[in-house]
């Protein structure tokens, strides 16, 4: 769902401020797919027919599973809802996206330098603005819910969304379209044969960034990983 709690719960890169400068130029050396989160990877594949993709997520295991036919194009982990803000079940499709949405309920108070983080209905005072926290590569299947950047942790967190780590989400962004199928089920077939390959990420209680960067529109800006593998002949195993 739309709201977080916290900027622990929202979409955020695990880089340290101090690194985002390096990053940048090593992006421009590296055409643009320099990623971070201390090292893990996301595999995904491109498709060879855009229309006939399907995204599929498990909720038990808590995977997402973008296929193509019998073809696996990416499969990693994601963090669902918790108990009183459960992820929807059943059958939806892709219905919006947006690569540099904000949550119009949670996220910071500024004035000048001032940065307080803060819920969008209670303004601490006069002369101050109110900034979202960032929800890179937005989703949506259902009002209210959607696929976006976030940390990924091991056990359900969400309010209802279903984060996707940094070097996931991009790359997930450019798998679906508007009417994309979306499948979300407490377990699926995939589970058994994809499901135990899938690493997790270990970043998921990383310090947030600045609030001067949540706040930016540079956060949107900063590299991530994006880019897809050329179509294997045959089925690919989930993680590179």
């Amino acid at each position: 769902m739309i709201p977080q709690p916290s900027s622990r719960d929202s979409a955020r890169p695990r880089q340290p401020w101090a690194l985002l400068a390096l990053l940048v130029l090593t992006a421009c050396f590296l055409g643009g797919c320099a990623g971070s989160g201390g090292g893990y990877h996301t595999l995904a594949y491109q498709p060879t027919a855009l229309n006939d993709v399907v995204v599929k997520v498990s909720l038990q295991t808590q995977n997402v599973y973008v296929e193509e036919g019998d073809r696996l194009l990416m499969a990693t982990p994601t963090c669902v809802g918790r108990p009183g803000y459960l992820t929807p079940t059943g059958h939806f499709h892709v219905t919006f996206k947006n690569a540099t949405k904000r949550s119009e309920t949670y996220g910071y108070w500024v004035n000048g330098s001032d940065a307080r983080p803060g819920e969008s209905s209670r303004s601490p005072g006069p002369g101050y603005t109110y900034i979202g926290y960032p929800m890179a590569y937005w989703v949506e299947f259902t009002p209210g819910y959607g696929f976006h950047e976030g940390p990924i942790w091991p056990y359900p967190r969400s309010h209802g969304c279903l984060h996707l780590h940094e070097t996931a989400s991009a790359k997930f962004f450019e798998l679906v379209q508007i009417g994309t199928p979306v499948e979300i089920a407490q377990s699926l077939p995939e589970d058994a044969t994809y499901g135990r390959q899938v690493k997790r990420p270990t970043d998921y209680a990383d310090p947030d960034p600045p609030a001067q960067l949540m706040i930016s529109d540079q956060f949107f800006q900063t590299p991530r990983e994006n880019q897809l593998e050329p179509a294997p002949a045959t089925v690919p195993p989930p993680q590179g």
